[in-house]
């Protein structure tokens, strides 16, 4: 086993038995209930308030935070802005055709064999659809996620990632994939806010997407401290967190972290290039450090940046410019002998995900060689 394997796990250990030897003590138990929530695990006996009572104070980041991407993972069907500009939407496969067709402010998902269908209304809209989006309906009471996507660089149609493309057997079969109850709130959990109480669903009382609350922790408890002038403000502060914790356990609740790419046949095979928290902890040198954290380059509150311009001074925390320069305490890293501009664009590439009709970030840092396989 490896040391940063065998460092992770008995991290989780020390966790778990933090969590079973809370102190009887009442509020120094919920003290410790707050410390170690996480996104996609419930806190009980705490309400959430939403994003409106979190503006009272804090509008600028509620304002700006409108702009990240998780803010839009999941949309109601009736404001899902894909489904409205792309009204009639089709795909064949084999005898079997698929198409999605707006109606007023819903959207029907019909899947046809040619000699008979099934329709049934789209709920929600998963993704923002910067790569894709997925969608979600009830057949039968059960939720299913469509066999079908939507993929922003053709503009159409064409297979779930994960899912099968063979012919199906019948219609049912056809639809897409039923979600157990288990993966219905796992996905819920981590495309909105709100979606699991007392452990059941309850959709009818989610916030479309990431919402202040998605990671800082229902807010019920907090306003009431605010408003008592209590010291302990009863929230999660993920900066509070180190590298490891955060990137791995918080980030990685979603984005799948180490331990949870472990558990996966193959640790998902070429789909774990999506998994940033799981490919920058195999990265040599960068797990561990908070300059290279989650949050060192990405701001939850802010937009996406995009340019690999911007990423440069993040590497030139850690990495000297050139040779000749002094190693100081905080900047000992070798500087590149090549560049010390765009350095994502080599030791991070974009890779086009197959099936994924889009290429992701590889955030698997590394010195990239041309031809060699992609690890996994």
């Amino acid at each position: 086993m490896s040391t940063r394997l065998k460092t992770l796990l008995l991290g989780f250990v020390a966790l778990a038995f933090g969590f079973w030897s809370l102190p009887s003590d009442r509020a120094q138990a919920q003290r410790d209930a707050f410390s170690k929530w996480r996104p996609t695990h419930e806190l009980a006996d705490v309400n959430y308030v939403g994003s409106a009572a979190c503006a009272q104070c804090h509008a600028p980041l509620t304002a700006k935070r409108l702009a990240n991407p998780m803010s839009r993972a999941l949309a109601p069907v009736d404001s899902c802005e894909i489904l409205k500009t792309h009204p009639k939407l089709n795909f064949r496969n084999g005898p079997y055709n698929y198409q999605i067709s707006r109606e007023g402010n819903r959207s029907i998902y019909t899947t046809s064999n040619g000699q008979s269908s099934i329709s049934e209304p789209i709920l929600y809209c998963f993704g923002q659809g910067k790569a894709g989006q997925t969608y979600v309906f009830q057949h039968r009471g059960v939720f299913y996620e469509s066999r079908v996507s939507y993929y922003q660089e053709t503009e159409a149609l064409d297979f779930t990632i994960l899912h099968s493309h063979s012919v199906p057997e019948s219609l049912e079969e056809g639809l897409g994939r039923p979600m157990t109850m288990e993966g219905a709130q796992g996905c819920f959990a981590c495309h909105s806010t709100a979606a699991v109480k007392a452990g059941q669903l309850q959709v009818d009382h989610l916030m479309p997407g990431v919402a202040c609350e998605g990671c800082h922790g229902p807010g019920e408890k907090h306003v009431a401290a605010i408003k008592a002038g209590n010291k302990n403000l009863q929230i999660f502060n993920p900066a509070k967190l180190d590298a490891d914790e955060l990137s791995q356990e918080f980030c990685g609740a979603c984005h799948v972290g180490f331990e949870k790419a472990l558990l996966m046949p193959k640790q998902g095979g070429m789909n774990n290039l999506r998994y940033q928290p799981y490919r920058i902890f195999n990265s040599r040198g960068h797990s561990g450090d908070a300059r290279i954290s989650c949050v060192a380059c990405h701001d939850p509150h802010d937009k996406l940046a995009e340019g690999a311009a911007f990423y440069d001074s993040k590497c030139l925390a850690c990495h000297l410019a050139t040779r000749n320069e002094v190693k100081t305490e905080l900047r000992s890293a070798p500087a590149c002998p090549v560049s010390k501009q765009q350095c994502t664009t080599c030791h991070m590439p974009k890779i086009e995900l197959p099936g994924g009709h889009a290429k992701f970030t590889d955030h698997w840092i590394r010195i990239v060689k041309p031809g060699e396989p992609i690890p996994n």
